[in-house]
């Protein structure tokens, strides 16, 4: 199974990952997308007393109780996420709106045929327990004491993959990007890029601290001593460690780098000391009323285009996928083995996944070459970028499978033409992509006949 996948589809599937299982801080969806309702029964139990229809969509009803369970969840989200809700007549409105466009959408995709068989749900039930930290039975178990009815959670996930569906047919065939776009967004960058709210520096510092009461001998030390750092950072030290050895800034543990921010979010005396420097390169002196800077330039770029050196990672793995013959505890025991037999040299990582691996890089022995940052799933990427050139991971269950991954080596790398451009296509699309499934919704939400009845409560 390909580990790639388009941008829509994983912004879907990662609701999932949004159930607010006991404490789990949730992750919001990267555009509007309904949500499972999870709800203990206690607290729903006070809130059917008051159950009646409120709206119904195409003869199929939205019920007083489906919106405040799901006016409930959404309250827990933003505590959860320790944010002020909108007051709750407003989020009342914002929850049955959505409920109807929903509604509204899961028609459609049943009319339209598309089905989620029982694996797919599988899939789905382990990606809730992968993005928060458990296994499925654990999941279950959770669930199971929230009061939530596990058939009824099993349903929801398998409306999330219809919808998902729906606009992966509905929605993707409908963007495009040609080159004349791409080549007018890139020119009108250009045009713009000497604005310093259009450009992103990280400038990296090294601070000799001044007291404020300092005298003109203890003033004329500390120049020697920041003039003494500079010398060695132009030498060819590298700067990351002198600041943290010398450096009386708190960004010191950093390396002394400031972060990668809007130019005119720094200030003037530091951006006309680096102005003229290339990356890489280190100013001279510079005085302020803190004491004596050095400074590196580490990365400069238009705000509106991708980075031109990114770091890629190069790795393999072995993929298993659960099913009747091998269930997913088996498939952890037994990459947990291939593991093993790894570190104590008995076998051979590529060996194993020639043997082994449910995957097209199997002849390869796992092989997934170079890759981008974002170029495979989340779940996959971030155990990933953990691990150090060939360190081995443990076994990580992704929507695809069980993996068993070993990161083979990382290295930085200047885009080319071709690929700066090909970036920038995809940041087109994804642009596109957004507007299209917000035109859709109006589209499907238009078309459905929609009767208002009484109020929610």
């Amino acid at each position: 199974m390909i580990l790639r996948v388009s941008a829509l589809s994983a912004a879907c599937l990662l609701i999932f990952a949004a159930l607010p299982v006991q404490a789990q801080a949730l992750r919001p969806a990267a555009r509007p997308a309904p949500t499972v309702s999870a709800v203990p029964a206690a607290a729903q139990g006070a809130i059917r007393q008051a159950d009646f229809i409120v709206t119904v969509v195409n003869s199929e009803p939205i019920t007083n109780h489906d919106v405040a369970v799901e006016v409930q969840r959404v309250q827990q989200q933003y505590a959860q996420q320790r944010q002020v809700p909108p007051d709750t007549r407003e989020l009342t409105r914002q929850v049955l709106e959505r409920l109807i466009n929903e509604k509204a959408q899961l028609q459609l995709a049943r009319e339209s045929g598309i089905k989620v068989d029982e694996p797919s749900v599988d899939q789905a039930e382990q990606s809730v327990a992968l993005q928060n930290q458990l296994s499925v039975e654990e999941l279950r178990r959770r669930i199971a004491q929230d009061g939530i009815d596990p058939k009824q959670f099993r349903d929801q996930l398998r409306n999330q993959l219809l919808l998902t569906r729906l606009r992966e047919r509905e929605v993707e065939p409908r963007v495009r990007v040609s080159d004349l776009e791409v080549e007018q967004y890139l020119q009108e960058q250009q045009a713009n890029s000497n604005a310093p709210a259009n450009q992103l520096i990280n400038i990296a510092q090294l601070l000799v601290a001044v007291p404020d009461n300092a005298s003109e001998t203890q003033v004329a030390a500390l120049q020697a001593k920041a003039q003494r750092a500079l010398e060695r950072a132009r030498a060819g030290e590298d700067f990351g460690t002198l600041a943290r050895e010398l450096s009386d800034a708190a960004d010191r543990t950093n390396g002394g780098q400031l972060g990668l921010r809007p130019a005119d979010r720094y200030p003037p005396l530091f951006l006309d000391a680096t102005r003229s420097l290339a990356v890489g390169g280190i100013s001279g002196l510079v005085r302020s009323g803190a004491g004596f800077h050095i400074l590196k330039l580490v990365e400069k770029r238009n705000a509106g285009l991708p980075p031109m050196v990114i770091t890629q990672s190069r790795a393999r793995h072995i993929l298993l996928r659960p099913g009747a013959q091998l269930s997913e505890a088996a498939a952890r025991d037994k990459l947990n083995d291939f593991r093993r037999r790894i570190q104590t040299g008995q076998t051979d990582f590529a060996t194993l996944a020639r043997e082994n691996s449910q995957d097209g890089s199997a002849e390869q022995g796992g092989d997934l070459g170079w890759a981008y940052p974002g170029q495979f799933v989340p779940e996959f990427e971030a155990v990933m970028n953990r691990l150090a050139p060939g360190q081995i991971s443990e076994p990580l269950i992704s929507r695809f499978g069980v993996h068993l991954i070993q990161l083979m080596e990382r290295r930085n790398t200047t885009l080319s033409e071709r690929e700066q451009r090909e970036m920038v296509r995809n940041m087109l699309r994804e642009k596109k992509l957004g507007e299209a499934y917000e035109n859709w919704v109006r589209d499907i939400r238009a078309r459905a006949y929609v009767e208002m009845r009484e109020p929610p409560q």
